[in-house]
């Protein structure tokens, strides 16, 4: 009679298709294919918000949603370069004047990371 032991997890230890390492193909932390690009920080999500709506409280109302959400959406999903050509954009437009897009900027860079 043939009695077999199976372990719990036993599999994952072995060396084979379940292998993770630097000889791997997979699951190496250095294998980069994507290049880094500063955009925002979405630790500091809330504060950049407040301090958006309290630099675009001066703008009608009925620009001043649309310019939120844009530059919002602009720097944390694309980058923090288009989020600069959005602003100066709207700059050129009438929309902001040049202090507000000086603010702006300031602002973005400043609540930016790589990544």
């Amino acid at each position: 009679m043939l009695f077999v032991l199976i372990m719990p997890g036993y599999r994952k230890y072995r060396s084979g298709p379940y292998r993770r390492g630097p000889n791997s193909n997979s699951g190496n932390q250095y294998d980069q294919t994507t290049e880094r690009v500063k955009k925002l920080d979405m630790r500091k999500e809330e504060e950049f918000r407040f301090l958006l709506s309290k630099i675009i409280e001066t703008l009608p109302d009925s620009v001043r949603g649309a310019i939120k959400g844009s530059v919002y959406s602009i720097a944390s999903k694309k980058s923090t370069k288009e989020a600069k050509d959005y602003i100066t954009k709207k700059k050129e437009e009438g929309v902001i004047d040049s202090k507000t897009e000086k603010k702006l900027i300031d602002l973005v860079f400043d609540y930016s990371k790589y990544r």
